[in-house]
């Protein structure tokens, strides 16, 4: 009688389904943070020195997105834009919803960074006549930068975590590979901690990229 495979043998025989849903994992979340992070630097600016009512309208997108919870937003991304005839894949849908959430969250950092900035650093940019681009490129975005990483990192992270809902819509990401797995390898314990140490791997290295920026913006 032949023996049962150990655990070790079933992860190498499902080592490239695994490998798969990591890689996925890792295109999903950064997506998600590059374009969050892009839309969320602007809704920060928007949300700091915009008019009143561009203001306003930034105001209610980051409160209402912030306080929706990520599976709505999946979910309606994936369904409700498919019925108004914009049909997105579940990779799609996925991206962009957690793009909308990311942004949300980074627009909120940035303006708190900027707000904390000195009005007074704004006032002698503006005395030796630097236009508005150049002081926030030379004066205020490096500032802004050093206060707003520690929360950035911190939501790339969430970002990370977030992508396991994902799974619901269909897309085979790292948590949705692994429950395939266990549905024919019934080790189920031993599946999910490996799922949860390559998600942790993947924040520890979010992590370890954020100090190594945090460090060199402030020698900058």
């Amino acid at each position: 009688m032949t023996a049962p495979p150990t655990f070790l043998e079933i992860v190498w025989l499902a080592r490239w389904p695994l490998l798969y849903g990591l890689g996925t994992t890792v295109a999903i979340s950064a997506l998600a943070i590059l374009g969050g992070t892009v839309i969320g630097t602007l809704l920060g600016l928007t949300l700091t020195y915009g008019n009143r009512a561009v203001r306003l309208l930034a105001r209610i997108y980051t409160d209402v997105i912030r306080g929706t919870p990520v599976l709505v937003l999946v979910l309606a991304s994936f369904y409700i834009l498919g019925t108004v005839g914009l049909d997105l894949s579940a990779f799609q849908a996925g991206v962009l919803a957690l793009t909308l959430f990311c942004a949300s969250h980074v627009g909120e950092i940035t303006r708190g960074a900027l707000q904390t900035v000195h009005k007074g650093q704004t006032e002698a940019a503006k005395a030796i006549g630097l236009t508005f681009g150049q002081t926030f490129r030379y004066v205020l975005g490096p500032q802004a930068l050093r206060l707003a990483l520690p929360p950035l990192i911190n939501t790339a992270a969430e970002m990370v975590k977030a992508s396991t809902l994902l799974s619901v819509i269909g897309v085979a990401e790292l948590l949705l590979r692994t429950q395939e797995v266990i549905s024919r390898a019934f080790h189920s314990l031993e599946f999910y901690l490996l799922a949860g140490l390559l998600y942790f791997l993947v924040n520890f290295a979010i992590e370890r990229l954020g100090r190594y920026v945090e460090r060199r913006v402030s020698v900058a």
